[in-house]
């Protein structure tokens, strides 16, 4: 087909979805169920955060999808249609051109066969979460749950299951929170690579499959050229966003939502927010407990996510950190996390007011590694022992203590600030308790600075120190310059040690 053929059809294609839009924005308005929150920022201000979240402390993310089948790691549906990218090469040499072979034909490899997820949610619980989130759709635009408005869904190929929905049943037998995550915002920009052609060689100008018409319905239609920023511009992609991810809403109704992005398309996500919430309290009995997630600050309207980093310091409103023990998708050769790195990001984490979401990396027929299943074991058996100074505690006056001689760096996304030591030392809180971890494994006696003898108060006296985790006696004395601990002679086996302290009343 010539290219002024595709470019007329992308005119007639926005113009006719700029009349369904027009048409469905009445049919969308009425369906919007009625409560307290309305889709503007001041009624979304009146969020109160349900007190699970705040809780829960740690759940597990399940990214997990077609785009596992090449075990090329992240973003495959989008790289194999990039020339100079490897996953570009490796698709030619192992499924041919993607003019032919396209990401159409990766989808029904996708079979699931090994996924076990009453077993999967038994490890989940054990290594110590306490909500667990299932992808719904990545920027594939490939739908993991039984979607009557796309086909390009798992119900009708690859495996042939209502992935989303199967997870949810799991989660319900394990007494999780249960969680769904989306990514279509982007998929409209996202995917225009599939569009494209190769610029050098026999193939040159030669259209990828995304460019036949008989796929637009799952590689989208033709963007227009200043549409290119992560979210798209487009009203009518906007509506199919909105009408796919209440559609994901209405039919599962999660506890939390996540959105790959800042909050979507400004008032068509303030009206998708607005209509999760009211939902969530008619199905709570009046009561609100459902938790929206987009890399946005909150203001108080939702929960703030960053991307594989962390905050500096305590935040006002309670936030997430969502990251990946690996690659986002199965990688071969991929190194993991230790579980220490994840249980230092855990109480640092925590010591700001936030949570930690962790993807754990399945392959694509499911199951996980021997090496999956040893992290996993070794964070349970540290959460067992030391849940009590995180699971339901609280930020104290302030996060923790650092090294005199470690630099001081603004963290953000894409920053997971590993390199703790002993001298790390995070806190939390529980009524009058306050819990003190070093997040290394202490080689000489511990000083904690916040907790020096106040001259002109004995409300920070302290009463006794204990390890958690441990009967082992403690020695201890409270100076002018800290708490002074002296180092245990027998440490737990895990490095992130915790002590527990009780003031004087």
């Amino acid at each position: 087909m010539k290219p002024d053929f595709f470019r007329k059809w992308s005119i007639m294609n926005l113009l006719l979805f700029g009349i369904v839009f027009s048409i469905s924005a009445q049919q969308q308005k009425q369906s919007v169920s009625e409560g307290p929150y309305k889709p503007a920022d001041e009624s979304l201000k009146q969020y109160q955060y349900p007190e699970w979240f705040r809780d829960a402390k740690f759940g597990i993310w399940a990214h997990w999808g077609p785009q596992a089948v090449p075990r090329q790691g992240d973003w495959y549906a989008r790289r194999m249609y990039q020339e100079t990218d490897p996953a570009y090469k490796y698709h030619i040499e192992h499924y041919g051109h993607p003019s032919v072979f396209g990401y159409k034909d990766i989808i029904p490899l996708w079979k699931a066969e090994k996924w076990d997820p009453d077993k999967l949610m038994e490890l989940y619980k054990k290594a110590g979460a306490r909500y667990f989130v299932s992808m719904g759709s990545h920027h594939d635009n490939f739908f993991l749950w039984n979607s009557k408005l796309n086909k390009w869904n798992a119900v009708n190929m690859g495996p042939k299951k209502d992935i989303v929905g199967i997870w949810q049943q799991a989660a319900k037998k394990q007494g999780l929170k249960f969680g769904v995550s989306e990514h279509l915002g982007a998929s409209f920009t996202w995917f225009q690579a599939a569009h494209g052609s190769d610029k050098e060689g026999a193939k040159a100008g030669v259209p990828y499959d995304g460019a036949n018409l008989d796929y637009q319905d799952l590689y989208h239609a033709n963007a227009t050229s200043d549409d290119k920023d992560w979210l798209t511009n487009n009203p009518a992609f906007q509506l199919e966003w909105y009408r796919s991810i209440k559609e994901l809403v209405d039919n599962y109704q999660p506890d939390l939502l996540y959105s790959d992005s800042k909050m979507p398309f400004e008032n068509v996500g303030r009206t998708l927010i607005s209509h999760f919430y009211n939902r969530d309290i008619i199905k709570n009995g009046g009561k609100l407990q459902a938790v929206y997630t987009c890399k946005q600050p909150s203001e108080g309207m939702w929960v703030e996510d960053l991307e594989r980093g962390v905050k500096d310091t305590v935040s006002q409103y309670p936030w997430q950190t969502d990251t990946s023990i690996g690659d986002w998708y199965y990688r071969t050769g991929q190194k993991y996390k230790t579980s220490t790195e994840v249980i230092q990001m855990l109480v640092d984490i925590v010591s700001k007011n936030g949570n930690l979401l962790l993807n754990v990396v399945q392959t694509p027929e499911g199951d996980l590694e021997p090496d999956m299943l040893k992290i996993l074991d070794e964070i349970g058996i540290w959460t067992s022992a030391n849940g009590e100074g995180i699971y339901g505690s609280r930020p104290w006056k302030i996060y923790g203590e650092k090294p005199a001689d470690k630099p001081v760096k603004k963290l953000g996304r894409f920053d997971e600030n590993f390199g703790y030591s002993s001298k790390d030392i995070r806190f939390t809180t529980k009524g009058n308790t306050l819990y003190a971890f070093c997040l290394g494994k202490p080689e000489e006696d511990i000083m904690i600075r916040s907790l020096a003898k106040s001259p002109k108060s004995s409300s920070n006296t302290i009463a006794s120190v204990s390890m958690v985790g441990s009967t082992e006696k403690i020695s201890w004395k409270q100076t002018n310059e800290g708490l002074v601990i002296k180092k245990p002679a027998n440490l737990p086996s895990w490095q992130v040690t915790g002590f527990k302290i009780e003031f004087r009343k």
